[in-house]
């Protein structure tokens, strides 16, 4: 099967936490023998900014780090549809393209396409910013994969797509794994970005509050932290180390005893159930992971894979619990690795797609292009308007 991939980066993780997905599902299709193509804007925000305070060496580093994957790097209004789609079978559309290339890809797909077409969809704009989403022309698509009951409601309700499915993104085992040969050196480690006015107090109550009442050593990796973000994790005695690129992660777990999670309020308020990708590789790395308040709508874990605290004195408590009860500690990031193998990695993501294009064959829905188009030698690009 030749796959395509539409998405923003993949070579650049960069305030960009969708590459992890993406990457690990691109992986595991070329493991089963599928043939996949990438297609990424070659003037991206991530890649531009990862390259602009890292440095050209930080997309070397990807490369060396997944040599098996590749991208196409386009400039829109030169993207030749009929070439890239040339062949293809599913045709996968990330939500962070331009309205104007995933309308595109629609028409060619009702014009003269033999694919299958899905939106891919692992944000929460579907409730913080409808307008923007509502912008999106899916009529040509045959549906929605969103990373969350929520989010997959979201978009029947609002008419937005005649068809979805859930799901939920997961961990890439081949890279996040258990690291024993590395010494536990420090206490807590926090890795994500810094979430503007989402989740500042959130981090403030579950992560730097909690550090300096326990004295804990450790580290906050992430971009985009404010100078007052910055301070912050210094007067909580933490180390603050910036930009850490995605496949590095496990090895950075490794070298400390916890972990927490701190959503972002429209994952508690609005989309319950979407834990984000965070969670997942924690769990399949084998480090102990504390939440602040998180429901979990969808039953995707079972209690005791991570330890919840409902305000910031219980996080104090579950963290020096953890880290002075071994058994405990033990019993947790065993369970919550389990869990991770037995239902949440990319191999098990690509037979929940492998099922839905089976649902949808099955079901006679598939679209072909009409036969005076089928075989046309013609080439064209996307059309941007004025």
């Amino acid at each position: 099967m030749k796959i395509v991939l539409f998405c923003h980066s993949l070579v650049s993780d960069w305030n960009h936490g969708n590459a992890h997905f993406l990457r690990g599902i691109a992986t595991e299709l070329l493991a089963r023998g599928h043939r996949v193509e990438v297609y990424e804007p070659e003037d991206g925000w991530s890649a531009a900014n990862l390259a602009a305070e890292e440095g050209a060496g930080a997309l070397a580093a990807y490369r060396e780090a997944y040599p098996e994957l590749t991208s196409h790097r386009y400039r829109l209004p030169r993207l030749e549809l009929d070439r890239a789609t040339d062949g293809a079978d599913l045709v996968l559309v990330h939500e962070w393209n331009e309205p104007l290339l995933v309308a595109a890809l629609g028409a060619h797909r009702a014009a003269r396409g033999r694919y299958r077409l899905l939106f891919h969809d692992t944000h929460h704009r579907s409730v913080s910013d409808p307008r923007a989403m509502a912008a999106y022309d899916l009529d040509g698509y045959d549906g929605v994969l969103a990373f969350g009951e929520a989010v997959r409601q979201r978009y029947l309700a609002a008419g937005w797509a005649r068809r979805a499915w859930t799901w939920h993104e997961a961990a890439d085992v081949r890279v996040f794994r258990p690291r024993p040969e590395t010494a536990r050196r420090h206490d807590l480690v926090w890795i994500g970005n810094w979430g503007d006015d989402e989740r500042t107090a959130e981090l403030a109550e579950f992560l730097f509050e909690p550090a300096r009442r326990l004295r804990l050593s450790g580290h906050v990796h992430g971009v985009r932290y404010p100078a007052e973000g910055r301070a912050a994790v210094e007067a909580a005695g933490l180390t603050f180390a910036g930009y850490l690129p995605n496949h590095r992660v496990p090895e950075v777990f490794a070298a400390h005893r916890v972990t927490v999670h701190v959503p972002r309020r429209f994952y508690v308020d609005t989309l319950p159930g979407v834990p984000t990708i965070r969670v997942f590789e924690a769990l399949a790395c084998g480090i102990p992971l504390v939440s602040a308040p998180w429901p979990d709508a969808e039953g995707l874990f079972r209690p005791g894979d991570f330890l919840l605290a409902a305000d910031g004195a219980a996080m104090r408590r579950q963290l020096a619990a953890l880290l002075h009860d071994d058994d405990l500690w033990q019993a947790i990031a065993r369970q919550g690795r389990d869990t991770v193998l037995a239902r949440h990695t990319c191999a098990h993501r690509v037979d929940e797609l492998f099922a839905v294009l089976a649902a949808l064959d099955a079901g006679g829905a598939r679209a072909t292009a009409p036969e005076t188009a089928a075989g046309a030698e013609t080439r064209r690009p996307v059309e941007v308007p004025g």
